[in-house]
């Protein structure tokens, strides 16, 4: 295992399906990538415990299933009930056991649960990568500013070929 990284992939589930085909082909680079060099990786499902989004993201759903082009290499499978990745304890467990400092980001949604999950974790001292061809928004116009946000908050912005 490479010491102290892991790839993180949030939230690629049947209900983030909008503009997630134009990154899949990436996630799943990044993934095979990860995995040829010992990285974990690390997969974060999306459940809510309440219909305030509708049935968005609700257990027994195939929404809430990830997404069947998504590359599953790892039983490093983590639930999240809320926005950031940080708030399942399972996660944090894994991070703290395995004495992982370094996070390489990918995922969805870039406006929600990708930067949650990048406050949460620079907030905790951990060293945060995003990788720009690997996240998706739903409003993709949106990304060029979440990621001069996510630099302003000690985010790392790179590309997976340069870092992977």
């Amino acid at each position: 295992m490479e010491k102290n990284k892991a790839l993180v992939v949030i939230d690629i589930q049947n209900d983030i399906t909008k503009n997630y085909k134009e990154i899949i082909d990436n996630i799943n680079k990044a993934i095979e990538k990860a995995n040829k060099i010992n990285i974990p990786i690390v997969y974060i499902k999306n459940i809510f415990l309440d219909t305030k989004y509708g049935n968005a993201f609700q257990e027994g759903t195939f929404g809430v299933e990830f997404c069947s082009d998504l590359k599953i290499l790892s039983n490093n499978i983590f639930i999240k009930h809320d926005g950031s990745a940080y708030t399942s304890k399972e996660f944090v467990d894994f991070l703290e056991k395995n004495k992982i400092k370094d996070l390489i980001i990918t995922g969805a949604d870039a406006f929600y649960c990708v930067k949650f999950t990048c406050e949460d974790l620079c907030k905790n001292n951990y060293n945060v990568t995003v990788l720009s061809d690997c996240i998706t928004s739903f409003d993709k116009t949106k990304i060029p500013e979440l990621l001069e946000y996510y630099a302003s908050k000690g985010v790392k912005i790179n590309t997976l070929e340069k870092v992977l």
